[in-house]
């Protein structure tokens, strides 16, 4: 090393003394990195940082002042990877491991001290590793409690990738590039499906076939275009593999009907977009909705929407309660039925048979011999308060094939998917109450049990023992109206089956308390003077249902905990299920971003109806859509209209304009011209006014002015 001896000294030393004495570790994934960028041949299971590596990382800055090799993009999904729970678990279980590590140090000094023999128990005990995964489960900012809310929360919610946490970024200094898209993304993270507000980028999710690596990346699958072999060959590639090929979108009907794919298309190559002829392509996506999350992957015509408006939609979708009636939708994308599968909501065989019996809780199944019972969830309470419910779907001696549909859960029809309603909507204002995104619904949704959901909520009391003595649960309540306490069983508990309102009683609880001296009655008086008998009185403390509740009373449990004090506390639960109807204030949205509030409720005979009398369900704004760019709901609207005539259901790819111009367009009209013909109604399909219709005011019968 050149220049001032004294100086290269002292650097040797510092360097010495920083990086090779205290051994810094880089890991596996850490050394196959440095090799792969430093051109270095060190083996792999030296996972420590080395002399040479600091010597070919100062070459390499050198290189690059003359102009010799390029700066890593830091937002390239090449420089990063996964940390999986293993690995957090991984490091918690270290830092239980030096706890551990430090009491046996600490109970072998203290035997030391006082001349003690430890036994094994007391030497190693379970407490470090208990408390420290019980504070990492608990306190950890990544921890969160699973979203039970629907059947697509739950699957989503675990696919969630996240720059937060502790040793990663936050919300106020994460900057723009972070949170921007990169072309590295393509088909691994969504680039569409993030939160919203401050952490909007960098909370994202996995599209729906990235799957995480051997060292950490995440993969993307991709055809292989051979000349030589006509057999498909599917690849999964790293981040830092297929920015070395060209990549095509390609034509998915080019593999299912073997229809020829264009001469010229857009292909991707160093995160660069070219165009280029096909003989050129080295690899192809393997389905159209591989760029996607699952929640974007399930908005029909999502390429007719503003990205922003598919993120709201994306998002709200995980909120849509469970209905009580779901139905299947008219128009979907073809995705409803495997991720209904993939959360595990409906109940599936797992073998062959033949269905012996259905009960209301389980289903009864014989196969090779042997009976199976298959439980199934009844009115079950999720952490958001929605009901958890299956029905059977299979008829007492029919035979079933392995992986069939058991009974449909919350939100699932015919094992699918199913978070909404089919309802007629029409696109007009109304005397201003569908203004700024004001909703008109009719009364057929509310008598209907159209959007009717039921909610499980959880009331809890426990007993304790107190200075003067133990509380204890009766049905014996001084100074409350007896209607307040008629649904009391003998013990003071709530009964099942019954209907409680606000105020009523579900626990009776007294809590012992000392009286004030001056508070005695003469007789209480006399008892303490003469016998010396200490007079206690009871306070109320009955559990009671807040304001707002309402419902039945569908479950009750008594738990008391196991103890060898001679009492032990108790802990009662009441489980009250309670029908909801829509009304004034809810909120209702589409899957194209699309969203209001519910501000009038019309009667039928008040809403407009159409030529053939059928009054409509649902009014919006029609000035709703230009500015939001969210033409996907008119295209859904309009085919939703053909199939309900038809009695059809259509699953839609996204990106049909690669096949043909307007291809959207043409599918929407052509089926809505076969709905006028079959049902004889030529104002269906007007080719003037092409998926409009003339409206009629359900109050005075007159038609609505078009201009």
């Amino acid at each position: 090393m050149g220049g001032d001896p004294v100086v290269s000294e002292s650097l040797c030393k510092e360097l010495q003394k920083k990086f090779f004495q205290q051994r810094c570790e880089l890991g596996r994934v850490g050394r196959r990195n440095m090799n792969r960028r430093l051109n270095l041949d060190i083996p792999q299971n030296n996972t420590f940082l080395l002399p040479r590596d600091i010597l070919a990382a100062a070459d390499h800055l050198i290189g690059m002042k003359f102009g010799m090799g390029t700066l890593d993009d830091m937002n390239h999904l090449k420089n990063k990877r996964i940390r999986s729970v293993a690995d957090l678990l991984q490091d918690q279980l270290g830092l239980a491991l030096v706890r551990l590590e430090n009491m046996v140090r600490g109970t072998i000094c203290g035997a030391i001290k006082h001349k003690l023999i430890p036994t094994p128990q007391n030497l190693v005990t379970s407490t470090p590793l208990t408390t420290t995964y019980e504070s990492f489960f608990g306190l950890h900012p990544l921890s969160q409690v699973l979203d039970r809310t629907n059947p697509l929360t739950q699957i989503v919610h675990g696919r969630k990738s996240s720059y937060l946490g502790p040793g990663g970024l936050t919300g106020r200094t994460a900057s723009f590039r972070i949170r921007d898209i990169h072309p590295s993304h393509y088909g691994r993270i969504c680039p569409i499906d993030t939160s919203e507000g401050i952490n909007v980028g960098l909370i994202g999710s996995l599209a729906i076939h990235a799957k995480i690596g051997y060292w950490g990346s995440l993969e993307s699958p991709f055809y292989e275009i051979s000349e030589r072999s006509k057999k498909v060959r599917m690849l999964y590639l790293s981040p830092s593999k297929d920015e070395y090929y060209m990549v095509a979108a390609g034509n998915s009907l080019a593999l299912n009907r073997g229809i020829q794919e264009e001469q010229v298309v857009p292909t991707r190559y160093r995160q660069e977009f070219l165009t280029v002829e096909w003989e050129q392509v080295h690899l192809r996506s393997i389905f159209p909705f591989q760029y996607f999350s699952i929640g974007a992957s399930l908005i029909p015509f999502i390429e007719h929407n503003d990205a922003n408006r598919a993120l709201m939609s994306s998002n709200m979708q995980r909120q849509a309660v469970p209905l009580s009636r779901s139905e299947k939708c008219i128009v979907g994308t073809g995705l409803e039925r495997q991720v209904a599968l993939d959360s595990g909501v409906p109940a599936i065989a797992e073998h062959e048979g033949k269905v012996i019996y259905t009960y209301t809780d389980k289903i009864v199944l014989s196969g090779n011999g042997d009976t199976l019972n298959i439980p199934l969830v009844i009115y079950q309470r999720s952490n958001k308060n929605t009901c958890m419910h299956q029905n059977p779907q299979v008829r007492r001696g029919k035979c079933i094939k392995k992986g069939q549909i058991l009974a449909d859960g919350a939100a699932t029809v015919g094992g699918e998917l199913a978070l909404g309603k089919n309802v007629l909507v029409a696109y007009m204002p109304w005397e201003g109450y569908n203004s700024e995104d004001a909703v008109l619904i009719s009364e057929r949704l509310v008598y209907g049990d159209i959007y009717t959901s039921f909610h499980i909520r959880k009331y809890e009391i426990q007993t304790h023992v107190t200075s003067n003595g133990p509380e204890r649960i009766t049905n014996e309540i001084p100074h409350l109206e007896a209607h307040l306490l008629r649904n009391l069983d003998k013990n003071g508990i709530v009964r099942l089956g019954s209907w409680v309102k606000t105020g009523d009683i579900l626990v009776g609880k007294l809590t012992p308390q000392m009286a004030k001296e001056s508070s005695y009655a003469p007789e209480d008086r006399l008892l303490r003077a003469i016998l010396g008998i200490q007079v206690s009185t009871s306070k109320e403390t009955c559990l009671k249902l807040p304001i707002g509740g309402r419902g039945r009373v569908i479950d009750v449990r008594w738990i008391q905990k196991k103890g060898g004090s001679s009492y032990n506390p108790e802990t009662i639960r009441v489980y009250i299920s309670q029908k909801r109807e829509i009304k004034v204030g809810d909120k209702v949205a589409g899957r194209h971003g699309n969203k209001g509030i519910v501000s009038k409720i019309l009667p039928r005979q008040d809403m407009p109806y159409l030529q053939d009398g059928r009054p409509v369900d649902m009014v919006f704004n029609p000035l709703g859509v230009p500015s939001r760019m969210n033409v996907g709901q008119i295209f859904e609207c309009s085919l939703g209209l053909a199939g309900g005539l038809l009695d059809r259901h259509y699953r839609i790819a996204p990106f049909d304009e690669r096949y043909e111009q307007e291809a959207s367009r043409k599918l929407v009209f052509s089926e809505l011209y076969e709905a006028s013909k079959q049902t004889a109604n030529p104002w269906v399909f007007e080719p003037e006014y092409p998926g409009k219709s003339r409206i009629f005011d359900g109050r005075t019968g007159d038609p609505f002015e078009q201009p």
